[in-house]
């Protein structure tokens, strides 16, 4: 079903940016927000208004070193989501048809109806894992099929996809004529142990991703699309549309940031080096939760096993000045999505009333 364009809107979005703050915020899913005063930044060395480009040439040169690649190969985008809007809209028609993971991040699949995509889904079960299995991808593609899209690590269960999955649904991806769009923004997350952005893997691979999640430097918007070069340039084009000129004191401090990764990483690391024993605790605790353990990144995806998570996260909100998201964002209303990269205080006593508020619900 296609979304009308004067009834287009993203109901997650809506929910991030209205009904998840909280006291005790368990629904971020990246790295807190990294403070500018650590950044080697001086104010002389930024500026108002720079080169009216397609991409701030040392801001590109910084992220095809980061990703293996050549300027080329990289289109500098808004964040991972404005990346994904340009990489559909380059690539699919309306009409045509994109096979989508599931459960799924809901601004995919809302950005895709937005541009008269037809959407599929092929289901990644938490039995398994949450794991892409290729015979399920082959069995749900179509003819018509154009796209097939991945999240890796998976939002939101956290699930990793290693590069032998991949390349098999690259295969079943080229004998039908289509490509793999893969969001990686929460595999940064992995740091060091990151492996090899998808695109490696062939240019029927499309990437993209940003430094939101895993750095907390959501507020430069500096995000990405790595794509074979004539397919790039064409997403560069359409980007006159929604953003002819980029914010050039952001794309200064991108490339600040990007020269200064290694300490920006450091920090988030300890966090998540914090937070997640803690974490584990909690999951370990409960018998009224079932649950896939991821085993990086900033996220998890616990199933309530007996009660009604509408109800949980109203009594969360109301009595614990805490949040976390509703599964039915992602498909799954059972289940709840938890971040673990917030102050490491905050997370554990939000965690702490998460299990006061399943104890209330059980009783």
């Amino acid at each position: 079903m296609t979304i009308s364009r004067t009834l287009a809107n993203s109901p997650y979005m809506q929910f991030a940016k209205l009904r998840s703050g909280a006291t005790y915020n368990l629904a971020s899913s990246g790295i807190m927000s990294y403070p500018l005063s650590e950044l080697p930044v001086k104010l002389e060395a930024l500026a108002i208004n720079g080169p009216d480009l397609y991409g701030y040439p040392p801001l590109r040169e910084r992220l095809a070193k980061l990703n293996g690649v050549t300027p080329e190969h990289v289109v500098c985008a808004t964040g991972t989501s404005m990346a994904n809007h340009l990489a559909f809209a380059a690539m699919l028609e309306p009409g045509e048809e994109a096979l989508v993971e599931w459960p799924t991040y809901e601004l995919l699949v809302s950005t895709l109806q937005y541009l008269g995509v037809d959407v599929r889904y092929f289901d990644r079960r938490m039995d398994r894992g949450f794991r892409v299995d290729p015979a399920e991808v082959a069995r749900q593609i179509t003819p018509q099929t154009r796209l097939i899209v991945l999240t890796n690590l998976n939002n939101p269960t956290g699930a990793l996809i290693d590069d032998a999955t991949l390349r098999t649904v690259g295969e079943i991806a080229r004998k039908h004529h289509a490509r793999v769009l893969v969001d990686e923004v929460y595999l940064e997350a992995m740091y060091e142990q990151r492996p090899r952005p998808a695109i490696h893997l062939g240019d029927h691979f499309v990437v993209t991703s940003s430094l939101t999640k895993a750095y907390g430097l959501s507020g430069l918007r500096c995000g990405w699309v790595l794509a074979e070069p004539e397919l790039a340039q064409r997403m560069r084009l359409i980007n006159d549309f929604y953003g002819s000129i980029a914010a050039h004191t952001a794309e200064l401090l991108s490339v600040i940031a990007l020269d200064d990764l290694d300490n920006v990483a450091a920090r988030a690391k300890k966090l998540l080096a914090e937070n997640r024993p803690v974490l584990d605790a909690f999951l370990k605790s409960r018998d009224d939760i079932g649950f896939f353990h991821p085993q990086f990144g900033t996220i998890a995806f616990p199933k309530l096993l007996h009660r009604n998570v509408d109800d949980l996260d109203h009594l969360l909100r109301e009595k614990y000045d805490t949040s976390i998201v509703p599964g039915s964002y992602f498909g799954m209303p059972q289940h709840f999505r938890i971040g673990i990269g917030g102050d490491p205080e905050i997370t554990r006593e939000g965690l702490a009333r998460l299990a006061l508020a399943l104890d209330e619900l059980r009783r």
